[in-house]
């Protein structure tokens, strides 16, 4: 739940200001903190803060921010932790040089090899678990910074995908499983690594291929070129196709948007039902709404108006900011709700804030019946790798039957997509 960027130029000098526009395509991965760092003939500069890109950023800093590699991060918000101490990129000093790294991701064996570097005199200066990467490069870096990334990722276990530049290099990767992406495109004079394809369309790059799973490439004045390819099984991360990811990305060939419109078909497949209206719980909801529409024949309206500068509510760091962002985000077109049989499709439920905000909503604006589907399995366990999903306890699935969590949301109906009809539709066999 983090977006990277990272960008190699031969020859120009304002890397900095693609990487801001890239990372602006990215906001949507992360809300709670924003970071470039660039390389300038060695030197590293960087400007990382809380809050939006916009907020961070201001042009007379990426006027400041010279060189012609950079990297770049937005990041979402974790409740233990929402300090600038999370902010990426991480720059660091040491004997052969400088790094700046970003990653998307989260390591599991952090605690492991933070604890062995700490026994032998590695002082931390945050949680990061770039951080702890850093150092185990720095440790392994003798005469090649590639050799050194390759034998430091060989002992991280985790989901990750990382952006890193050294002096000379722009260094991407993703782990074994594939289960957080990353992709490659081509500008004038150079190449763009970034997490998603949206981030092309809005600086003008040139959409190359998706990096591989267990892929290093390497970008430096020779060109690009994979310094090992070491894939393990290949996993998926469901949440990157029916909520984190942007419509019009593509992931590993897959179209977010055409998958979250089958989802949408399926759904109607799996459970008909009828009604007089299909609406989507913005923004993530409203793709798979329309498919089900378009399966149903039952015909789709806006039911729902956003206020576009209210962010994304799962990712709000507390549930009480939670709660009052669902409460300013939203609000009802009563003249398409009254007196209709509704079909509100959303793309998962997690903690379940939003949802049970969108059905008092309807209720009040009139909705004779609400049927909520959702266009994936019930999330019942909390897990460290595709997504950093809340404590079992605060899950509103976990122990529960679906007519339990129906009766808690207070809807007529519920069905979620079964995970057999959620892999259909995004073209994966189980």
């Amino acid at each position: 739940m983090s977006g990277v960027i990272g960008i190699y130029s031969k020859n120009r000098k304002d890397v900095a200001q693609i990487a801001y526009y890239g990372l602006y395509a990215l906001q949507h991965r992360g809300q709670a903190s924003a970071g470039i760092a660039v390389n300038n003939n060695g030197f590293i500069d960087y400007h990382k803060g809380l809050g939006l890109l916009s907020e961070v950023f201001s042009r007379d800093i990426i006027d400041r921010l010279m060189g012609n590699i950079a990297v770049g991060h937005v990041k979402y918000a974790h409740s233990k932790d929402i300090s600038f101490n999370i902010v990426e990129p991480l720059a660091v000093g040491y004997k052969k040089g400088a790094l700046a790294l970003s990653m998307d991701g989260s390591i599991v064996n952090t605690k492991e090899l933070r604890d062995r570097l700490e026994d032998h005199g590695v002082i931390f200066q945050s949680t990061l678990d770039t951080e702890v990467i850093a150092n185990l490069i720095a440790r392994y870096h003798r005469d090649d910074l590639d050799q050194a990334v390759i034998e430091a990722i060989d002992e991280v276990e985790g989901s990750y995908s990382i952006v890193l530049m050294g002096s000379d290099r722009l260094i991407g990767l993703r782990d074994p499983h594939g289960l957080k992406p990353l992709v490659v495109g081509r500008i004038k004079d150079g190449y763009v690594l970034a997490s998603e394809s949206c981030a092309f369309d809005t600086i003008g790059a040139e959409f190359i291929r998706d990096i591989e799973p267990g892929e290093i490439v390497v970008i430096d004045e020779k060109g690009l070129r994979t310094a090992r390819l070491k894939a393990g099984e290949r996993k998926i991360s469901l949440f990157e196709y029916i909520y984190l990811a942007r419509p019009d990305s593509k992931m590993d060939g897959i179209s977010i948007y055409s998958a979250r419109i089958e989802a949408g078909r399926q759904l109607y497949r799996e459970c008909p039902t009828d009604a007089d209206i299909v609406i989507g719980a913005p923004d993530s909801g409203i793709v798979s709404a329309i498919g089900y529409s378009e399966e149903s024949k039952i015909p789709y309206r806006e039911g729902l108006i956003k206020n576009r500068y209210v962010g994304r509510t799962f990712i709000e760091p507390t549930q009480q900011l939670r709660e009052l962002g669902v409460r300013i985000k939203l609000n009802v077109l009563k003249e398409n709700i009254e007196g209709k049989r509704v079909v509100l499709v959303d793309d998962s439920i997690v903690r379940g804030t939003t949802i049970r905000r969108i059905i008092d909503l309807l209720r009040k604006a009139g909705a004779r019946e609400i049927h909520v589907r959702v266009s994936s399995p019930p999330v019942r366990d909390p897990g460290d790798l595709g997504l950093d999903t809340p404590e079992e306890e605060n899950l509103l699935a976990k122990g529960k039957t679906v007519e339990e969590i129906r009766q808690e949301l207070g809807a007529d109906s519920l069905y979620y997509l079964s995970l057999e009809g959620l892999m259909k539709a995004i073209g994966i066999e189980k």
